[in-house]
């Protein structure tokens, strides 16, 4: 028998705490920031914006903002031998430098 999952967000511990610096609410500039398309950008889940969070296995990846849907950008990345699409918020992209 396997074991139950316990939802998206469980065993996230560390991934869905904020550091003591950090707590508080976003600033508003990074939920209204614009991102072009072709950038890199790195997924950084923040745990204080729940809406349009990708899965917490991405967590950490760098990928390339392919196209934007509606205030959501899709980051697409290489995993293991297979390219794959992940639609995030912008509260949740760090743009690389």
């Amino acid at each position: 028998m396997g074991r139950r999952s316990k939802g998206l967000r469980g065993h996230g511990r560390g991934k869905f705490t904020k550091h003591p610096r950090e707590r508080g609410q976003t600033p508003v500039s990074r939920s209204i920031q614009d991102i072009s398309v072709g950038s890199k950008v790195a997924i950084h889940i923040d745990p204080g914006v729940v809406g349009g969070q990708p899965h917490h296995r991405y967590h950490g990846r760098i990928g390339v903002i392919k196209m934007k849907m509606g205030r959501a950008y899709v980051v697409e990345f290489r995993d293991g031998g297979k390219i794959k699409k992940v639609i995030s918020g912008p509260e949740h992209l760090r743009l690389m430098r």
